[in-house]
């Protein structure tokens, strides 16, 4: 046997690739053996020699050398200077083709090099999906789950694959899924439950692979794990309790996955499900509000939950965060409430339980994404429902707030959900002392700046609140309209050939309910509107040039 590096590379070099000759055998002994001594000097006499060309003949011969082979180009590729020449020398085909053998030691060698040869590169690692190694590796698992070694090999090959887009049509058309609920069941070890949740976690967001884990019975395996760790303060517990209803949560995003779950809302997951709102343990809180969040993706689905009082549990948990101030489980918890408020039939349901009142405890959140979920759950509980719109429109604490995040020009979501909920006030009350609270707390002006949102719901949104504002007290908000520019913000939605017939139209109602102040006429005769109506006339949308006859007469009848 050659000791000495140098001379077991020559020999290699000398030797032909098919004779599993001792001294072939003698000298890959030497490399890995100096490999281990010493990998960076021994894999750089390794490159400079020569010797990495000749491999793939190695390989091919499939031989009791082969397991050798693969292992020492697994160790030389273990530094990043050379895995460009392993796939210069031609090493992955080979390497692919050895994943068909029966032989475990070499397919445990050869899962290595390419896993290593392939390692933080998306291109290679695309490569060997191209080149169709997700299903030999998934049938690996399966044949092979008792061999440790090799089932840890497979599952680091799918961490790493399963992060590539390309890589999840794939294994949709595999058993996959069976395959590694199957295995997570065996597991009694946290390292090994955790190395398959890496793979679980990035595989469940495909949609198909979500319904295929579910249908496994993955669900029933993850409640499993809550119900074990859920009372322990151990790390390792803590941290998979996690990831267990952190997958869950993940599981339920797919629409099929969700409905499969729901069961028409008897379904014994969503049951548990529904438990872990009132539990103390926030990571289950908030799992258990982002759950309900989810399953509340669909009218049906929201009317049975309400109904069956999921709307008390959630109250009951935002009123213990309140003081504690988790945000987010205030977050998730409001996500929920907001989901449920969408169908009509709920918002009335959800007023009467006191929604409102609890959400209105969070006004003081100084947290963005806590203050976007509010003004979300209170715009859609206003919706239609008059009443409610004006006992909150006619609450100077809330205006006064929203007046303020109108200004959160950091926090674009904020500012435009406040602006849409201070329009939302006026547009459902209806109402004059909705109308005084909010041109007393200053709001005009936002409602004209959201006149010229990008966003046409939002602009026709401002539009409507100030025609009603116009028409229900045009001598208190004279000064705001006036101030905030409101007839040149008009003149130019009219003029504005991108805007929507809506917009125009709108803008035109406005036009005309504020003639009746003096100043504002002024400002509409000296931007000459009788001729920027006039040419809409001849619009190709009858409501717009209907709307912009009566406006001219209008605008005439008062020049």
């Amino acid at each position: 046997m050659a000791d000495n590096l140098s001379e077991a590379l020559k020999t290699l070099k000398l030797s032909s690739a098919d004779s599993a000759s001792d001294s072939v055998e003698g000298c890959l002994d030497c490399l890995l053996k100096a490999l281990a001594h010493n990998n960076v000097k021994a894999s750089g006499k390794i490159q400079e020699m020569g010797v990495l060309p000749m491999m793939p003949a190695l390989l091919s011969a499939q031989n009791s050398c082969t397991a050798k082979v693969a292992n020492v180009i697994a160790e030389v590729a273990k530094n990043e200077f050379m895995r460009s020449p392993c796939v210069e020398a031609g090493l992955i085909p080979p390497l692919v083709q050895l994943l068909n053998c029966k032989d475990q030691e070499i397919l445990l060698q050869t899962g290595r090099a390419l896993g290593n040869i392939c390692y933080d590169s998306h291109s290679l690692q695309a490569q060997l999906i191209s080149m169709g190694v997700i299903p030999i590796l998934v049938k690996l698992l399966g044949v092979h789950s008792q061999n440790t070694a090799l089932t840890e090999m497979c599952l680091i090959a799918f961490g790493n694959l399963a992060e590539l887009e390309s890589s999840k049509e794939q294994f949709a058309s595999t058993n996959i899924a069976e395959e590694l609920v199957r295995l997570f069941r065996k597991q009694v070890e946290h390292e090994k439950k955790e190395m398959i949740f890496e793979v679980l976690a990035p595989l469940a967001e495909n949609d198909v692979i979500k319904l295929q884990l579910v249908e496994a019975g993955l669900v029933e395996c993850l409640l499993e794990v809550v119900a074990q760790t859920v009372d322990s303060d151990r790390e390792e517990d803590v941290a998979q309790l996690k990831t267990a209803s952190d997958l869950m949560v993940l599981l339920l995003l797919g629409d099929e996955s969700m409905q499969k779950l729901f069961e028409g809302g008897k379904g014994s997951v969503f049951q548990r499900v529904l438990s872990w709102v009132p539990s103390n343990n926030h990571q289950l809180q908030l799992a258990g509000a982002l759950a309900i969040a989810n399953f509340a993706r669909n009218d049906g689905n929201c009317i049975h939950m309400v109904d069956t009082g999921i709307v008390q549990k959630l109250l009951e948990l935002l009123d213990k965060h309140v003081e504690e101030g988790n945000v987010t489980v205030q977050h998730a918890a409001l996500s929920a409430l907001r989901n449920l408020a969408i169908p009509v039939v709920n918002k009335s349901k959800m007023l009467l339980a006191g929604v409102s009142d609890i959400v209105l405890k969070f006004l003081k959140s100084e947290m963005p994404p806590v203050q976007f979920k509010l003004l979300g759950t209170l715009r859609m509980l206003i919706d239609t429902q008059a009443d409610a719109a004006e006992q909150l429109g006619t609450n100077t604490k809330l205006v006064e707030r929203l007046v303020e995040w109108c200004e959160a020009k950091d926090h674009a979501g904020v500012m435009g959900e406040s602006n849409r909920l201070l329009s939302a006030l006026i547009r459902h009350s209806k109402s004059k002392d909705v109308v005084r609270t909010v041109i007393q707390g200053g709001g005009v002006k936002h409602l004209v700046t959201m006149a010229t949102s990008e966003h046409m719901i939002m602009q026709n949104e401002a539009l409507v609140a100030l025609g009603l504002i116009a028409a229900l007290n045009l001598d208190c908000a004279e000064t705001d309209f006036v101030g905030s520019s409101l007839v040149q913000v008009l003149h130019k939605l009219l003029t504005d050939e991108r805007s929507a017939p809506e917009i125009k139209y709108n803008s035109m109602i406005l036009i005309c309910s504020i003639m009746g102040s003096e100043p504002l006429h002024k400002e509409v005769q000296s931007l000459a509107f009788i001729d920027v109506v006039s040419n809409l006339r001849s619009h190709e949308n009858k409501t717009v040039s209907h709307q912009a006859s009566l406006t001219e007469q209008r605008l005439t009848a008062q020049s």
